[in-house]
Protein backbone atom coordinates (compact mmCIF):
# COMPACT_ATOMS: atom_id res chain seq x y z
CA UNK A 1 0.00 0.00 0.00
CA UNK A 2 2.89 2.39 0.54
CA UNK A 3 3.64 2.19 -3.15
CA UNK A 4 0.08 3.22 -3.88
CA UNK A 5 0.38 6.21 -1.58
CA UNK A 6 3.67 7.31 -3.00
CA UNK A 7 2.92 6.62 -6.65
CA UNK A 8 -0.73 7.58 -6.94
CA UNK A 9 -0.91 9.95 -3.98
CA UNK A 10 -4.35 8.68 -3.06
CA UNK A 11 -5.86 6.31 -0.51
CA UNK A 12 -8.21 7.04 2.34
CA UNK A 13 -7.97 6.92 6.05
CA UNK A 14 -10.06 7.03 9.18
CA UNK A 15 -10.63 8.79 12.42
CA UNK A 16 -12.61 9.88 15.36
CA UNK A 17 -12.92 13.64 15.73
CA UNK A 18 -16.21 14.01 13.99
CA UNK A 19 -18.19 16.76 12.43
CA UNK A 20 -21.94 16.92 13.00
CA UNK A 21 -23.49 13.48 12.87
CA UNK A 22 -25.81 12.84 9.91
CA UNK A 23 -29.38 11.72 10.58
CA UNK A 24 -29.77 7.95 10.61
CA UNK A 25 -30.91 6.67 7.24
CA UNK A 26 -30.61 3.42 5.35
CA UNK A 27 -27.93 3.60 2.68
CA UNK A 28 -26.60 1.36 -0.04
CA UNK A 29 -23.08 2.46 -0.95
CA UNK A 30 -21.83 0.70 -4.08
CA UNK A 31 -18.35 0.74 -5.66
CA UNK A 32 -15.97 -1.44 -7.63
CA UNK A 33 -12.65 -2.67 -6.24
CA UNK A 34 -9.28 -2.98 -7.98
CA UNK A 35 -10.41 -6.27 -9.57
CA UNK A 36 -13.52 -4.56 -11.07
CA UNK A 37 -15.74 -6.53 -8.69
CA UNK A 38 -18.77 -4.51 -7.57
CA UNK A 39 -19.64 -4.40 -3.86
CA UNK A 40 -22.68 -2.98 -2.06
CA UNK A 41 -23.15 -2.26 1.62
CA UNK A 42 -26.80 -3.24 1.11
CA UNK A 43 -25.71 -6.89 0.80
CA UNK A 44 -24.04 -6.67 4.23
CA UNK A 45 -27.19 -6.11 6.30
CA UNK A 46 -26.92 -7.87 9.63
CA UNK A 47 -23.24 -6.92 9.99
CA UNK A 48 -21.51 -3.72 11.08
CA UNK A 49 -19.77 -2.02 8.16
CA UNK A 50 -16.77 0.25 8.76
CA UNK A 51 -15.77 2.23 5.67
CA UNK A 52 -12.28 3.68 6.12
CA UNK A 53 -11.27 6.44 3.71
CA UNK A 54 -8.78 9.34 3.41
CA UNK A 55 -6.81 11.55 1.09
CA UNK A 56 -3.17 10.77 0.38
CA UNK A 57 -1.62 12.26 3.54
CA UNK A 58 -3.91 10.19 5.74
CA UNK A 59 -3.35 6.98 3.84
CA UNK A 60 -0.81 5.28 6.09
CA UNK A 61 -2.76 6.10 9.26
CA UNK A 62 -5.91 4.83 7.59
CA UNK A 63 -4.25 1.60 6.53
CA UNK A 64 -2.94 0.98 10.05
CA UNK A 65 -6.30 1.73 11.67
CA UNK A 66 -8.12 -0.59 9.30
CA UNK A 67 -5.62 -3.34 10.03
CA UNK A 68 -5.98 -2.87 13.80
CA UNK A 69 -9.77 -2.98 13.63
CA UNK A 70 -9.83 -6.06 11.42
CA UNK A 71 -7.37 -7.97 13.62
CA UNK A 72 -9.22 -6.95 16.80
CA UNK A 73 -12.48 -8.44 15.55
CA UNK A 74 -10.80 -11.30 13.63
CA UNK A 75 -7.83 -12.26 15.87
CA UNK A 76 -6.73 -15.24 13.77
CA UNK A 77 -5.96 -12.81 10.93
CA UNK A 78 -2.73 -11.90 12.75
CA UNK A 79 -1.27 -15.31 11.82
CA UNK A 80 -3.21 -16.02 8.62
CA UNK A 81 -1.65 -16.07 5.18
CA UNK A 82 -2.21 -13.06 2.92
CA UNK A 83 -4.91 -14.77 0.80
CA UNK A 84 -6.83 -15.81 3.94
CA UNK A 85 -6.34 -12.59 5.94
CA UNK A 86 -9.75 -11.21 5.07
CA UNK A 87 -11.65 -14.47 5.54
CA UNK A 88 -11.08 -15.11 9.24
CA UNK A 89 -14.00 -15.68 11.66
CA UNK A 90 -15.28 -12.82 13.79
CA UNK A 91 -15.02 -12.95 17.59
CA UNK A 92 -18.16 -13.83 19.50
CA UNK A 93 -20.34 -11.73 21.78
CA UNK A 94 -20.94 -12.50 25.44
CA UNK A 95 -24.41 -13.93 26.01
CA UNK A 96 -25.11 -14.40 22.31
CA UNK A 97 -27.70 -17.18 21.68
CA UNK A 98 -26.24 -20.53 20.66
CA UNK A 99 -26.84 -21.49 17.06
CA UNK A 100 -27.52 -17.91 15.92
CA UNK A 101 -25.15 -16.27 13.47
CA UNK A 102 -22.89 -13.68 15.13
CA UNK A 103 -22.80 -10.31 13.30
CA UNK A 104 -19.54 -9.74 11.49
CA UNK A 105 -17.51 -6.51 11.36
CA UNK A 106 -16.70 -5.59 7.76
CA UNK A 107 -13.74 -3.21 7.77
CA UNK A 108 -13.47 -1.90 4.22
CA UNK A 109 -10.66 0.19 2.77
CA UNK A 110 -11.94 2.82 0.34
CA UNK A 111 -9.47 4.70 -1.85
CA UNK A 112 -10.76 8.23 -2.45
CA UNK A 113 -9.50 9.06 -5.93
CA UNK A 114 -11.50 11.97 -7.37
CA UNK A 115 -8.35 13.61 -8.76
CA UNK A 116 -7.57 10.64 -11.02
CA UNK A 117 -8.75 11.37 -14.59
CA UNK A 118 -10.80 8.65 -16.25
CA UNK A 119 -8.02 7.88 -18.72
CA UNK A 120 -5.68 6.99 -15.85
CA UNK A 121 -8.14 4.96 -13.79
CA UNK A 122 -6.91 1.65 -15.31
CA UNK A 123 -3.40 2.59 -14.16
CA UNK A 124 -4.69 3.17 -10.63
CA UNK A 125 -6.47 -0.19 -10.65
CA UNK A 126 -3.34 -1.97 -11.88
CA UNK A 127 -1.21 -0.36 -9.17
CA UNK A 128 -3.70 -1.34 -6.47
CA UNK A 129 -3.84 -4.92 -7.77
CA UNK A 130 -0.06 -5.02 -7.45
CA UNK A 131 0.06 -3.49 -3.98
CA UNK A 132 -3.04 -5.26 -2.60
CA UNK A 133 -3.31 -8.54 -4.54
CA UNK A 134 -5.71 -10.23 -2.10
CA UNK A 135 -7.56 -7.63 0.00
CA UNK A 136 -10.23 -5.71 -1.97
CA UNK A 137 -9.94 -1.93 -1.95
CA UNK A 138 -13.04 -0.03 -3.01
CA UNK A 139 -12.26 2.70 -5.53
CA UNK A 140 -14.09 6.00 -5.06
CA UNK A 141 -13.18 7.74 -8.31
CA UNK A 142 -16.14 10.12 -7.95
CA UNK A 143 -15.31 11.22 -4.39
CA UNK A 144 -18.75 10.09 -3.25
CA UNK A 145 -17.84 9.56 0.41
CA UNK A 146 -16.05 12.90 0.58
CA UNK A 147 -19.03 14.71 -0.94
CA UNK A 148 -21.62 12.92 1.20
CA UNK A 149 -19.82 12.82 4.54
CA UNK A 150 -16.85 15.16 4.28
CA UNK A 151 -13.18 14.42 4.70
CA UNK A 152 -10.51 15.70 7.09
CA UNK A 153 -7.11 15.83 5.33
CA UNK A 154 -4.18 14.02 6.90
CA UNK A 155 -6.26 11.76 9.14
CA UNK A 156 -8.43 8.64 8.86
CA UNK A 157 -12.16 9.10 8.15
CA UNK A 158 -14.88 6.56 8.96
CA UNK A 159 -18.48 5.96 7.95
CA UNK A 160 -19.95 3.53 10.49
CA UNK A 161 -23.03 1.61 9.31
CA UNK A 162 -25.15 -0.41 11.75
CA UNK A 163 -26.63 -3.87 11.07
CA UNK A 164 -29.89 -2.27 9.90
CA UNK A 165 -27.99 -0.53 7.10
CA UNK A 166 -28.22 2.94 8.65
CA UNK A 167 -25.37 5.42 8.94
CA UNK A 168 -24.67 5.48 12.67
CA UNK A 169 -21.72 7.90 12.77
CA UNK A 170 -19.18 9.74 10.66
CA UNK A 171 -15.80 10.08 12.36
CA UNK A 172 -12.52 11.77 11.54
CA UNK A 173 -9.22 12.24 13.34
CA UNK A 174 -6.35 10.43 15.01
CA UNK A 175 -7.45 7.29 16.85
CA UNK A 176 -5.44 6.88 20.03
CA UNK A 177 -5.84 3.96 22.45
CA UNK A 178 -8.78 5.56 24.28
CA UNK A 179 -10.66 6.37 21.08
CA UNK A 180 -9.91 2.88 19.79
CA UNK A 181 -11.55 1.38 22.88
CA UNK A 182 -14.56 3.67 22.43
CA UNK A 183 -14.85 2.74 18.76
CA UNK A 184 -14.60 -0.98 19.47
CA UNK A 185 -17.20 -0.71 22.25
CA UNK A 186 -19.58 1.16 19.94
CA UNK A 187 -19.16 -1.46 17.20
CA UNK A 188 -19.92 -4.27 19.68
CA UNK A 189 -22.98 -2.38 20.94
CA UNK A 190 -24.19 -2.10 17.33
CA UNK A 191 -23.61 -5.82 16.82
CA UNK A 192 -25.75 -6.55 19.87
CA UNK A 193 -28.61 -4.63 18.25
CA UNK A 194 -28.87 -7.46 15.72
CA UNK A 195 -29.70 -10.01 18.43
CA UNK A 196 -33.03 -11.56 17.39
CA UNK A 197 -34.56 -11.83 20.86
CA UNK A 198 -33.98 -8.27 21.99
CA UNK A 199 -33.29 -4.72 20.85
CA UNK A 200 -30.77 -2.70 22.80
CA UNK A 201 -31.09 0.99 23.59
CA UNK A 202 -29.79 3.53 21.11
CA UNK A 203 -26.01 3.54 20.84
CA UNK A 204 -24.38 6.95 21.39
CA UNK A 205 -22.69 8.47 18.34
CA UNK A 206 -20.39 10.86 20.22
CA UNK A 207 -17.31 8.68 20.37
CA UNK A 208 -14.84 11.52 20.71
CA UNK A 209 -15.46 15.07 19.64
Amino acid sequence: MRTILATLALVPSLAVCAAAQPPQRVVNISMEDQFKTRHETGTMRGDVVVLVYAERKGGEASQELGRRLHVHFHPTASTASAPDWGRQPVIGLAGWPAGVRVPDVRVIAVASLPEIPKALQPVARAQLRKDSPFVPVWLDFEGRLEHAYGIVPGTPNIVLINPQGEVHAVLSGHVDDLKMRELVATIDALRLQARPDQRTAAVPTGLAR
